[in-house]
């Protein structure tokens, strides 16, 4: 993404702090808040960082009309141009700029440890930011300078695949499986369509034709004469008994009496 250097976005924002004139410095050890009037500052205001593109700026501003005191453009942090001092957290230098090639070193104090911090952390993680894009756009060059691999097939190359675990079918091929309704598939040696021939050893018989012609099923005869009627009252029962007789000693049955 190309950087677009005239947005300029808010990083932190402070209503309250102090400014301080500071004595030159002593020796390479560092500044020192304890040597500073912090009874007496020199001016009380807003304090904004803001960020356009990869540089920073520390802006001092009036808390009610916003007009700007004194700004310090930053490049890199830690370094030269924001420097804590060694005796407390909440008090650091900057150098500041007019814009007309003239700077200072002032005095920057927080009534509060947790701004000091806020300030600290919006600076680290700007300057991180910038650090990452810039490596990113080193690697980004060194690959363009690279030649990417070509993986494509080239014309008429062809590729074998080897698939394991796969069962080689037998020499007989697939066994048939029978049909549905309980019948055997015909032999592999039969023709489609045709008879198979009887076993060896057996022989075949012709068909015994059958007789067309109707036949009764029962033959009961002649029609019996009509009975004539008997005048014997016991003639019938007595006929009755006799007949049961017989045929009880026909049919091999022994008779009671």
């Amino acid at each position: 993404m190309a950087e677009d250097n005239s947005y300029e976005s808010t990083l932190c924002v402070k209503p309250e702090v102090h400014v301080y004139r500071i004595p030159p410095r002593a020796s390479n050890r560092g500044y020192r808040a304890a040597d500073w009037k912090l009874d007496e500052p020199a001016w009380s205001g807003r304090m904004k960082i803001t960020a356009k593109g990869h540089l920073a700026f520390i802006k001092l501003e009036d808390k009610n009309t916003g007009e700007l005191f004194a700004q310090a453009p930053v490049t890199e942090y830690p370094g030269c141009i924001v420097e804590a001092v060694t005796d407390s957290s909440r008090y650091f230098v900057i150098r500041i700029e007019d814009g007309n090639g003239r700077h200072a070193f002032i005095g920057l104090g927080f009534a509060d440890r947790g701004d000091s911090f806020d300030f600290n952390v919006a600076l680290q993680d700007h300057f991180k930011w910038v650090k990452q894009e810039g490596e990113l756009k080193k690697q980004q060059a060194t690959e363009s300078d690279v030649p990417k691999l070509d993986l494509s097939f080239k014309e008429g190359q062809t590729i074998k695949i080897s698939i394991g675990n796969i069962k080689k079918k037998e020499a007989g091929g697939a066994k048939t499986r029978p049909a549905p309704g309980g019948f055997l598939p015909p032999p592999p040696g039969a023709k489609a369509g045709g008879l198979i021939p009887p076993p060896a050893g057996q022989q075949s018989f012709p068909p015994v034709q059958a007789n067309n012609d109707p036949v009764p099923l029962l033959d009961f005869g002649a029609p019996a004469p009509a009975a004539q009627p008997s005048t014997d009252v016991w003639g019938d029962f007595t006929s009755a008994g006799s007949n049961s007789s017989k045929d009880a000693v026909q049919s091999g049955w022994v008779q009671f009496s």
